[in-house]
């Protein structure tokens, strides 16, 4: 898990110039809470060094990715846009539940 310091510098790297990515970005970290894995900010980090239209692409479904690192993280984001909740405080997005 992710230290309080941890969460918020991540937040921070979360806004972006896209509104559409700010809110899908925002509501993921509001429904995981503390419980964002090493695992999950590990692959959110590798998004994040996407341009905003490149990420935007990926979370709408227009593009696949191709790093297998980072496809539970995309389905998770791609499902909180959706409009459908965040995973649960304490489930991770590689629990099979999830995918």
């Amino acid at each position: 898990m992710a230290s309080r310091v941890e969460l918020n510098r991540l937040r921070w790297r979360c806004r972006r110039g896209m509104l559409e990515n700010d809110l899908v970005l925002a509501r993921f970290l509001d429904g995981r809470g503390d419980g964002v894995s090493e695992q999950e900010i590990a692959a959110l980090d590798r998004l994040l060094e996407l341009s905003d239209n490149e990420l935007w692409d990926l979370l709408s479904g227009r593009q696949e990715t191709a790093d297998s690192a980072v496809a539970p993280l995309l389905r998770a984001l791609r499902a909180v846009r959706a409009c459908e909740d965040a995973p649960p405080s304490g489930a991770s997005v590689s629990d099979p539940a999830w995918e």
